[in-house]
């Protein structure tokens, strides 16, 4: 494995220039449009995750594993779009727009780390629902502060140890003074594009991680829900059972989008990574990697509480609170 030390190496001896990151660049009015769209989901992203984790902080009836779990995906999406974001926001105004070798390999790597985190983390937050429903009486027993953390290292751990991998392989292929992505940012399969060698094995290696990262944890969270709508099934009360779907709806609405736009990225034949597609193919897998890294991280905070009575009870308590003093 290549350690961290000669990746950097690697990159200064390499190529001492930039990366263009062509985007939609021949065509003005649609980079505009992309601008105020994305720079909405920006604001609203940084405003209602900074609200979920600060409010289940401060909220004594959120500190239960379901709100740790939901703090720790509101932290990842903005650490995400942070770093991807401000970049492509000031790229959208410059005539020239690039981002130098290091900070490519430094967005790369922050960017696949938080995205195959967040794999993770949802399978963990389909396991404790699937506690919380399918095991109430055991459910604090299972879910302790302790095992908790765990789950929640383990998350972030795979993610970025995969990352580094990645990363790695990546960027220490021979570009031969090819510098333009046809992206908005530095992302593995159009940096393969770049590459003047065989890049098979890297095409296969990127397949091989997706399934782990993308197949594994949502075949984890559909077994998790099957057993959960079998036992919403045996609950007699109607109210119960509605209640019960209530609190697992908005996390199976969060898998549907990320998952999604995620797999039709990354989960392609190792031969497609490298076709030459048409103008509206290379436009739509852009758009669907704007998809999950903006719109996706907006929505999650809006999803998890616009119909969540203890998120609504609890900011109603913070801001009286603030209010009367």
């Amino acid at each position: 494995m290549i350690s961290q030390d000669a990746l950097w190496e690697h990159l200064n001896q390499s190529y001492h220039g930039e990366f263009i990151l062509s985007g939609v660049s021949d065509r003005p009015r649609l980079e505009m449009i992309l601008f105020a769209v994305v720079l909405f989901c920006y604001i609203v992203t940084l405003l209602g995750n900074t609200t979920i984790i600060v409010v289940s902080q401060l909220a004594p009836s959120l500190r239960t594993p379901m709100y740790f779990f939901l703090s720790n995906l509101s932290f990842l999406d903005l650490c995400y779009t942070t770093s991807i974001g401000p970049q492509f926001l000031v790229n959208f105004w410059r005539e020239k727009k690039t981002i130098t070798y290091a900070a490519c390999g430094v967005q790369l790597y922050i960017s696949l780390g938080l995205g195959a985190t967040e794999c993770i983390l949802l399978a963990v937050m389909a396991f404790d629902r699937y506690a919380a429903v399918c095991h109430p009486l055991r459910y604090t027993a299972i879910m302790k502060e302790s095992v908790c953390f765990k789950m929640a290292a383990v998350s972030w751990v795979s993610g970025f140890s995969n990352s580094l991998i990645q990363t790695a392989m990546t960027l220490t292929l021979p570009f031969c003074g090819h510098n333009k992505v046809d992206h908005f940012f530095c992302e593995v399969p159009a940096l393969l594009k770049l590459a003047c060698v065989d890049t098979a094995v890297n095409e296969a290696e990127l397949f091989f991680i997706s399934v782990v990262f993308l197949v594994g944890p949502l075949g984890l969270i559909i077994g998790s829900y099957g057993n959960i709508t079998a036992a919403v099934l045996k609950i007699r009360s109607a109210e119960g059972r509605r209640k019960a779907f209530n609190t697992c709806a908005s996390h199976l609405t969060v898998v549907s989008l990320f998952y999604g736009s995620a797999i039709f990225s990354y989960l392609q034949p190792p031969s497609n990574y490298l076709q030459s597609p048409s103008n509206y193919s290379r436009d739509r897998g852009k758009m669907i990697s704007l998809f999950y890294t903006y719109v996706t991280t907006m929505l999650n905070p809006l999803i998890y509480t616009l119909r969540n009575k203890e998120v609504h009870r609890a900011l109603r308590k913070a801001i009286n609170r603030n209010a009367t003093i």
